[in-house]
């Protein structure tokens, strides 16, 4: 049960206090006629901070909704005259909330309700808990039930409704009848007047001639007793239209326009309850056969009206109306029902096969499926789409592109009653593609999928013409392409506007919202979000000024996303981000979400934090420099000097093609040094879980199988396999190509530094980090002590 149902249930005393809550600031009408409303958006009014500037634009927003809501609850009493008071206050509240609140200060009206609906809940919970009635510890919200509740109310009218049209026609059967008799009375008077007059004939005249009078009297009150029931039911059914009207508003302008956000969202890594479509499509079927039904009564009057045409003076035929009504319901139904349930790949490759899958949600129950629709689909562009919505409709043949296996037919699946058909094999083969304008890519040019087709109901009395579009499409013909898609498809998904022009976006946005959609997304790539800190070293990255400490009243721009490089670098935020994301998610998701690697930190932060850790604490950050790079920074003290000198350094950043070679956590565990996790955690304990088992069965197919170790020079050679102190204590291994450098371990330069002490020189790339991958050839530098790849055979005694 809702809030509001279980305040109005309280005893007087507590009543009253509810009563004194509102005031002129939230005028109670307004709880009372949007209590649905108000309590589907609980979350939103929680979540929203009175006392934190930040929230404005939020505040804003949501209070721009509550206007729209209250301004077309009111519209849409306009009609009924006893509700003319109740129109007059809610149009006044959205007056008042629109001077006093909407542009100055709508975090002070969002405040007002939250403390409205705390006191609300209070007194209800106190009273619950006085009755030791289990009650919910937050405001919970039940929209399922009050929808559930008023489509049994409607259906129940319809009874009603159908009851009475039943008595109407009985009613006027009997009318018929006593008109009849009437009728031959007075055929049989005329004749006997048109008799000689004697006095049987006189006397037979005066008794035809009492019947008649008997008899018109009785059809004066059938008729006034019809027409005073047809008006009553007219007024019923008119009453049951604007019942319908709202609630199908609400679920199809609500619920499912809110199941297709969120469907458009998940494209962002959001949550998304796909089971929710189910129960949309049971209400949606309860309206459609609560229209048919009444529809059907209205057809029935009218067809009683033909039969009698009584009319009363003056009066309106309120019949034509309703039904024109309740079929524009009906195709409204019909039109908003055909939804995409699975949408195309908003990046598509040309060449590539793709799926998706469009459902009629109130196909079975109108048996659309007797005679099944085809469905067509077709690349439209975003002027092609724009025209579409404005005119409601494509001129034959026009599309942007050519697409393979686009045609399929619906089909009836009667263990889940859905009527759809999925498109397993389409392939887009051609597109043709708009002018660029300036600065515009490929990449930033947004299509659609149009779904076409056409059914009949009613044994054809009915014939609808339907389509929906899916969300943006990006097309790419390239891999390297597929990042910019994604950022357009990315900033699409999160920042489009219900109803806007397709498929405009806007060109700046608070830096919140961008970090919502960053978390959404590398949650859903990786399996664990971003933290504070994270995003706070991406809000300084995307607007280059690492040093500013408040970001949230600041706006980012498309521009800064993903179109200009960031400073000192060839490659975008959106490019960096995406890389790091990708890298993640393909080689490093289990220590991701272990938390054993830190990531989003700074070269000096790092240094920072490592300087003051004992000697062998690592961590893992992502590159500055390396697209989807990571770097292992440690420090490292040699007690052997007598200063005891303490560095940091950090090892040239390791990409997806290492990782495919040798995973992270054995590069950890080949050098030896690395001791500790980042603050003090054992390296074993953060990483031995995903260590590569070694050892095992020789090969059978007589080759030696290699094994694969990391080492940087100037430090220690890690053990091939546990249990091994070095690789010189494993008889017949093969010694290497170069001899080891016989100075033994010396001091380790550090950053930027000469080499020294018998080390020989270690090679740095541009950005100061030990550079794995482009040391020198062994071969060519026999004195150089390096063993990168070092190999040991498991099968020694068969070498070949």
């Amino acid at each position: 049960m809702s809030l509001w149902n279980r305040a109005q249930q309280l005893p007087p005393d507590a009543l009253r206090q509810v009563q004194n809550v509102y005031s002129e600031q939230f005028p109670m009408e307004v709880r009372h006629y949007l209590a649905g409303w108000i309590e589907d958006k609980m979350q939103q009014w929680n979540e929203i901070d009175p006392e934190n500037i930040a929230h404005s634009q939020y505040a804003h927003t949501l209070v721009a909704q509550l206007i729209q809501e209250i301004e077309n609850k009111a519209l849409s009493y306009g009609s009924n005259e006893d509700l003319f008071l109740v129109r007059m206050r809610l149009q006044e509240a959205a007056d008042s909330f629109k001077a006093r609140y909407l542009n100055t200060n709508p975090l002070g009206l969002v405040s007002i309700v939250r403390e409205c609906l705390k006191i609300e809940l209070n007194l209800v919970q106190q009273h619950e808990n006085m009755l030791g009635v289990g009650s919910t510890p937050s405001l919970v919200m039940e929209p399922c039930a009050e929808i559930v509740s008023e489509l049994e109310i409607l259906k129940r009218r319809t009874q009603e409704t159908q009851d009475e049209l039943r008595q109407l026609e009985q009613e006027q059967e009997s009318f018929a009848l006593q008109y009849h008799d009437c009728a031959k009375i007075t055929a049989h008077l005329s004749h006997i007047q048109s008799q000689e007059k004697t006095a049987q004939n006189r006397e037979m005249e005066t008794n035809l001639r009492r019947r008649k009078e008997t008899c018109e009297q009785q059809l004066a009150q059938k008729v006034s007793g019809l027409l005073q029931r047809r008006m009553d039911l007219a007024e019923k059914h008119k009453g049951t239209i604007d019942r319908l009207n709202s609630l199908q508003q609400r679920i199809l302008d609500e619920e499912l326009i809110n199941w297709k956000r969120e469907q458009q969202m998940a494209g962002n890594g959001k949550p998304f309850n796909t089971n929710k479509l189910d129960q949309i499509q049971e209400w949606c079927e309860a309206l459609a056969e609560i229209i048919w039904l009444n529809r059907h009564q209205i057809k029935e009057c009218e067809r009683h009206q033909t039969k009698i045409p009584i009319t009363p003076p003056g009066g309106v035929d309120m019949l034509p109306t309703l039904n024109s009504h309740i079929t524009r319901l009906l195709s409204s139904l019909v039109t908003s029902t055909f939804i995409i349930e699975k949408q195309p790949p908003q990046v598509m490759k040309t060449n590539t096969r793709f799926t998706a899958t469009v459902r009629l949600l109130v196909g079975g129950k109108l048996n659309v499926n007797m005679t099944p629709p085809q469905v067509r689909v077709s690349i439209i562009s975003e002027a092609q789409a724009n025209a579409l919505l404005k005119n409601d409709q494509m001129n034959r043949g026009e599309q942007s592109g050519e697409i393979l296996n686009n045609t399929g037919t619906m089909e009836y699946h009667q263990s889940s009653r859905q009527l759809s058909v999925s498109f397993r094999n389409m392939q887009l083969r051609k597109i043709k593609r708009a002018e660029k304008k300036g600065t515009e890519s490929v990449m930033d040019e947004k299509f659609s999928l149009l779904f076409q087709s056409q059914f009949s109901v009613g044994g054809g009395e009915l014939v609808f013409q339907v389509w929906t579009l899916s969300l943006p499409v990006v097309v790419i013909v390239h891999g390297n392409q597929e990042p910019h898609a994604w950022a357009t498809v990315s900033w699409d998904n999160a920042f489009a506007e219900q109803g806007r022009i397709p498929f405009t976006v806007p060109e700046k946005v608070p830096w919140p919202h961008v970090a919502d959609m960053l978390d959404a997304k590398f949650k859903s790539a990786t399996g664990r979000g971003l933290t504070e800190d994270n995003l706070k070293f991406l809000a300084g990255k995307a607007f280059r000024s690492p040093q500013v400490q408040d970001y949230n009243n600041m706006l980012l721009s498309w521009s800064q996303f993903c179109k200009e490089p960031l400073s000192e670098r060839n490659f975008t935020f959106w490019e960096w981000f995406f890389a790091v994301m990708k890298v993640t998610r393909e080689h490093l998701r289990q220590p991701w979400n272990d938390g054993s690697i830190l990531g989003f930190i700074g070269r000096r932060q790092a240094e920072d934090k490592l300087k003051s850790s004992k000697s062998g604490t690592f961590l893992l950050r992502f590159s500055d420099s390396e697209l989807g790079g990571v770097t292992i920074a440690w420090m490292y003290e040699d007690t052997a000097k007598s200063c005891d000198q303490r560095d940091v350094f950090m090892l040239q950043p390791f990409t997806s093609k290492a990782f495919a070679i040798r995973p992270l956590a054995d590069v950890i565990a080949d050098l030896t040094y690395l001791l500790y996790l980042y603050p003090n955690i054992p390296k074993e304990q953060a990483f031995g879980k995903y260590y590569t088992p070694m050892g095992g069965e020789p090969p059978s197919n007589g080759y030696v199988k290699p094994h694969l170790i990391t080492h940087v020079p100037g430090f220690p050679v890690p053990p091939v396999w546990s249990g091994a102190s070095s690789l010189e204590s494993y008889p017949n291994t093969p010694q290497p190509m170069y001899p080891m450098h016989d100075g033994g371990m010396a001091d380790p330069p550090s950053v930027g530094s000469n080499a020294a002490d018998g080390v020989p020189p270690m090679p740095y790339n541009d950005n100061d980090y030990l550079d794995l991958e482009n040391l020198p050839d062994p071969e060519h530098l026999p004195d150089f002590n390096i063993d990168f790849l070092q190999t040991n055979f498991m099968n020694p005694m068969n070498p070949r």
